[in-house]
C-alpha cells in the first residue's frame, strides 16, 4: 500500500546523496564563504557526528552551514525510510484513516511538492549560503544593509562620526544596539540586524560591528559589492522594504533570486490547489457519491459525425 511512498523516498535519498558526490568527488560546490572571496572547493573532511549535525537545528536552522552533512543524514533517512515503506504495510488506523485509490495517491504526492515549493521559495528569497548573491542577487535583507553601508562609507568621507551621529528619531544614524546588545547599522535596516553577508562579515568583532573597522579597515572591493547591491534589490519598486530607495514604477528591476522565488511560491500554490482538487475526488470516490459529468445532454451527441 505504501509501495510508491516508499520508492518516492529512496529516489529523494539518491538525489541527496547526488548532491554529497558531486561536494566530495566530482568538482566540488561554490562556498560563498570561502576565505578570500567564494571560490569552488571540494568538501574534504565530512562532521558526521549526529550530536554536531542535529544541534544545527538550533545553531542555524534556516541554513547557514552545515548542507552537505545534513543531505548524507537525510538522504540516508529516506533511502531506509523508502525501503521500510516497501516491506511494510501500514497500521490498521491508518489504513482506515486514508484513502489508497490513485488519485488519493496523486493528492498526496501534489501536497508533498506543494509543501517544497513554498519551503524553496523561503530558502531561496532568504538563504545566500545555498543560493550565493554572487549568482542570484542580494536577499531583500542584504539589499538594505548594503545600503546602510554604502551611506555609512559615504558620509564617514564627507566627516560624519557614525559612532555617534543620531538620526530623527533619537537612535544612531549609523549604528544602534540590536536587542542582544550587538551594534548594528541604524535606520529601517534595523530590523534585518541578523544579516550575516560574506562581504560583511570582515567588518564583524565580537559584539558586532566594530567600529575601529569600519574607520579604518572598509576594503574597495567591500564598497562596490555593497554599492551594487544597493542598487540590485529584489524588490522592484515595492515600499516599505527596509529603507532601500526603490527605482519608480516605471522601472522595475527583477533579479533572479526574485524570478526563482516567486515562482516556487505561484507553482507551490498551484500544487496545492491540485492536491486539494484531486482529494476532493478521491474521498468523493471512496464514499461512493461521486457522479461525474452528465453526458446525456451533450451538444455533440446530436452532431453528425465527421466520417
Amino acid at each position: 500500500m505504501t509501495t510508491i511512498l516508499g520508492i518516492h523516498l529512496i529516489l529523494l535519498g539518491i538525489g541527496a546523496f547526488l548532491l554529497v558526490l558531486k561536494a566530495l568527488y566530482f568538482g566540488g560546490v561554490y562556498d560563498t564563504w570561502a576565505p578570500g572571496g567564494g571560490d569552488v572547493r571540494k568538501i574534504t573532511n565530512l562532521t558526521l557526528n549526529p550530536s554536531v549535525i542535529f544541534g544545527y537545528l538550533l545553531k542555524s536552522p534556516f541554513g547557514g552551514e552545515g548542507w552537505i552533512v545534513r543531505h548524507v543524514w537525510l538522504g540516508s533517512i529516506c533511502i531506509l525510510g523508502g525501503i521500510w515503506h516497501i516491506l511494510t504495510k501500514p497500521f490498521a488506523w491508518a489504513r482506515r484513516a486514508f484513502v489508497w485509490s490513485g488519485e488519493a495517491y496523486l493528492s498526496y504526492s501534489l501536497g508533498a511538492l506543494s509543501v517544497f515549493g513554498f519551503i524553496a521559495c523561503c530558502f531561496v528569497w532568504f538563504n545566500n549560503t545555498a543560493y550565493p548573491s554572487e549568482f542570484y542577487g542580494p536577499t531583500g535583507p542584504e539589499a538594505s544593509q548594503a545600503q546602510a553601508f554604502t551611506f555609512l562609507v559615504r558620509d564617514q568621507r564627507l566627516g560624519a562620526n557614525v559612532g555617534s551621529a543620531q538620526g530623527p528619531t533619537g537612535l544612531g544614524k549609523y549604528l544602534m544596539r540590536s536587542p542582544t546588545g550587538e551594534v548594528i547599522f541604524g535606520g529601517e535596516t534595523m530590523r534585518f540586524w541578523d544579516l550575516r553577508a560574506p562581504w560583511l562579515e570582515p567588518l564583524r568583532g565580537p559584539n558586532g560591528l566594530d567600529l575601529s573597522r569600519l574607520k579604518k579597515d572598509i576594503q574597495p572591493w567591500q564598497e562596490r559589492r555593497s554599492a551594487e547591491y544597493m542598487t540590485h534589490a529584489p524588490l522592484g519598486s515595492l515600499n516599505s522594504v527596509g529603507g532601500v530607495a526603490t527605482e519608480i514604477n516605471a522601472v522595475n528591476y527583477v533579479s533572479p533570486r526574485s524570478w526563482l522565488s516567486t515562482s516556487h511560491f505561484v507553482l507551490g500554490f498551484f500544487l496545492f490547489v491540485g492536491h486539494l482538487w484531486h482529494a476532493g475526488r478521491a474521498r468523493a470516490a471512496a464514499a461512493g457519491f461521486e457522479k461525474g459529468i452528465d453526458r446525456d445532454l451533450e451538444p455533440v451527441l446530436s452532431m453528425t459525425p465527421l466520417s
